[in-house]
């Protein structure tokens, strides 16, 4: 069986400084925030080449505190992409502005800023670009169209931990949202996730709200959540930054390794990195008709694929006040439909790869009759 993910291979290579990280953490007693979120907090501000980070909960709220450190909330309208995890859509939401959505563009499987630029109403008021899989989006287009209509940018960064565009490592806009959830590049024992700023003031807003308002303790000079990184988690985050640079690399290695193997497969379409990305694919996507067969043939071999958002969220229920219907971002839904993901993660050994490889190239060599492969993402 091979594995989506191995997160017990990645423990087992670091278990006596995590133990350590944890017993420590008892030890101090120090559960919420305290001294290992704020050391976590610093060096994850470095390692990002910023000057803050501010640990919260979950990914989820990191963007939420973002938009209403920005004062985004009702009669505002926020731009992003359908092709994302609901929680991108939810954070504006919980805000009380409105989700509206532009489509992605069809190599960089993101943001599209010729749609974004058509998206703009007058009530825009910000925009969250995700960095899909690990890949950046084409942030210096979106940048200037977002200073040409004064809007805010909150980079969605919850699945790029380490990507850097044109050089600089995102985000490259003054807000960047970051998820820890325990699969990610860089993975919590939990929930967790954070902001990196470089504004002062954002960064003591998040502060305040994540904590119940507070300025000091019983001092609540704004309504707040309950966002606070666990201390445990802020200890573990500490251990595995170490490492990052040495997983993202074993992640660039083993997706440059799957492209050796796959390139020369009609019917898959493998996934495009840009010129101006250093992409550290947290998600190893590509692009198959017949997806289901596809995937019924990947288990019968033992392998654990995985399919990510096979429902953009224009077409989610919860989103279905919008009135948005099939075909209004059809890039984004073809995207949808054919996405499977395959085993990624640093631990990922050459011979499995391989295997992958040999079991993709037999299910193409005899798909089912109905499966058509050559217009795929014409």
């Amino acid at each position: 069986m091979i594995k989506f993910v191995d997160l017990k291979s990645q423990y087992l290579s670091i278990k006596k400084e995590i133990d350590s990280a944890v017993a420590q953490v008892l030890d101090s007693t120090h559960f919420i925030l305290g001294e290992n979120v704020s050391n976590f907090e610093k060096e994850f501000a470095h390692y990002c080449n910023a000057k803050f980070s501010v640990g919260v909960n979950t990914g989820t709220s990191a963007l939420h505190l973002a938009l209403l450190a920005k004062g985004i909330g009702r009669g505002d309208e926020v731009i992003t992409v359908p092709n994302t995890f609901i929680a991108t859509c939810a954070s504006i939401s919980y805000t009380g502005a409105v989700p509206r959505f532009a489509d992605i563009d069809k190599d960089t499987c993101t943001m599209s800023p010729r749609a974004l630029e058509k998206a703009i109403t007058p009530k825009t008021k910000a925009i969250i670009p995700v960095h899909l899989f690990g890949q950046p989006a084409n942030m210096k287009e979106i940048l200037e169209i977002a200073e040409k209509h004064n809007l805010i940018v909150i980079e969605d960064a919850c699945q790029a931990h380490g990507a850097q565009h044109h050089g600089k490592k995102v985000p490259v806009s003054d807000i960047g949202c970051f998820s820890f959830y325990p699969g990610k590049n860089l993975g919590a024992y939990g929930e967790a996730g954070g902001v990196i700023t470089n504004d002062r003031e954002v960064a003591s807003r998040i502060k305040m709200l994540r904590d119940h308002g507070q300025s000091k303790k019983y001092s609540h000079t704004m309504i707040g959540v309950n966002s606070r990184m666990d201390g445990f988690q802020g200890a573990v985050l500490g251990v595995k930054l170490k490492y990052l640079a040495l997983w993202n690399h074993a992640r660039i290695r083993n997706a440059e390794r799957y492209c050796e193997l796959l390139g020369d497969i009609d019917g898959v379409v493998l996934p495009k990195k840009m010129d101006y990305a250093h992409h550290v694919y947290h998600i190893f996507a590509v692009r198959v008709s017949g997806r289901d067969s596809f995937m019924n043939a990947m288990t019968e071999k033992g392998i654990n694929c995985s399919v990510h958002y096979p429902v953009p969220v224009h077409l989610q229920e919860a989103y279905s006040f919008r009135k948005y219907t099939k075909g209004s971002f059809p890039v984004a839904e073809r995207f949808a439909e054919e996405t499977v993901s395959l085993p990624m993660f640093p631990e990922l050994k050459e011979v499995q790869m391989e295997h992958v490889a040999d079991a993709i190239r037999r299910f193409l060599r005899h798909p089912p009759p109905q499966i058509a492969t050559a217009d795929l993402f014409a």
